[in-house]
C-alpha cells in the first residue's frame, strides 16, 4: 500500500494584542503589506521560523518586535486555529497568542487601535481570535493577575482597579478590589514613592514583584 501524496501545512503565529486607551480595551491591528488580503487590517502575524524560533511563544515576541517594535511583552497561549478553508494559501494552522501591554508602549508603533466593541471584519478568522482573547482577559481578571500588565508601573491602587473595571466592564468594589489585591501578592511598594497633588492625601505607587511579570498571580476566589 502506498502513503497518501503529503501536503504542506502553513504554520503561522498570529497575536492579539490588547491594550488600554482613553479607558476602554482596544485591540491592535496591522495594515498587511502583501496577498492575501493586502491592504487590509489584520492581527499582527507571521511565519514560525524553524531555523531560529526555540517555539512558538519566541516566534510570537519576534513578531511583535519585527512588525510592531515590541520587547517581549506579557504573551499567553490563546488557542489554535486550525483548517483547510481559513487561508486561502492553503491548509494552515496559527497558534494564538494574547499579548497585554500599557497605552505608552505603542506610542510611534504602526499599528491601528480599534475599541473591542467595534472590530471590524477581519480577514482569516482574526476576528473569532479576537473574540476569544476578550473573552479570556475578562474570565482571568476574576482570579489574576492578568490586568496588571495593561498598567504602566507605577501605578497607585485606584489606577489599577481602574484598569480592572475597564476590563470586566463595570465598577468593582473597593474593598473586595483590596481584599483580592492582597491575596494575589503581586504588587510592592516602590520605596519612598508617592503620588501627590489633587484634593486627596498622597497615594502609595507599587510595582509588580518580579516573579509575577512574566507569570500569573492566581486565585481561588473571584472578584
Amino acid at each position: 500500500m502506498t502513503e497518501p501524496s503529503a501536503r504542506s501545512v502553513i504554520c503561522t503565529v498570529d497575536v492579539v494584542l490588547l491594550t488600554l486607551h482613553e479607558g476602554a480595551l482596544q485591540v491592535a491591528l496591522l495594515r498587511r503589506d502583501r496577498p492575501p488580503f493586502a491592504g487590509a487590517l489584520a492581527l499582527p502575524g507571521g511565519y514560525v521560523h524553524a531555523d531560529e524560533d526555540a517555539d512558538t511563544a519566541a516566534s510570537a515576541a519576534r513578531v511583535l518586535h519585527d512588525k510592531a517594535g515590541l520587547q517581549s511583552p506579557y504573551l499567553e497561549q490563546l488557542a489554535t486555529f486550525s483548517g483547510p478553508v481559513r487561508d486561502p494559501r492553503g491548509w494552515s494552522l496559527a497558534v494564538v497568542y494574547c499579548a497585554l501591554v500599557p497605552p505608552a508602549l505603542l506610542a510611534g508603533s504602526p499599528l491601528t487601535l480599534v475599541p473591542v466593541t467595534d472590530v471590524p471584519a477581519l480577514p482569516f478568522d482574526h476576528r473569532a481570535m479576537v473574540d476569544a482573547a476578550v473573552a479570556r482577559l475578562r474570565s482571568k481578571s476574576q482570579y489574576s493577575s492578568m490586568p496588571v500588565h495593561l498598567c504602566a508601573e507605577p501605578f497607585t491602587l485606584p489606577q489599577l482597579q481602574a484598569v480592572y473595571e475597564a476590563v470586566l466592564g463595570e465598577p468593582v468594589n473597593k474593598v473586595s478590589f483590596r481584599r483580592k489585591m492582597d491575596e494575589l501578592d503581586m504588587l510592592e511598594p516602590v520605596p519612598g514613592a508617592l503620588q501627590t497633588g489633587g484634593a486627596h492625601r498622597p497615594a502609595q505607587l507599587y510595582r509588580v514583584r518580579p516573579a509575577y511579570r512574566r507569570h500569573l498571580s492566581l486565585s481561588v476566589r473571584g472578584l
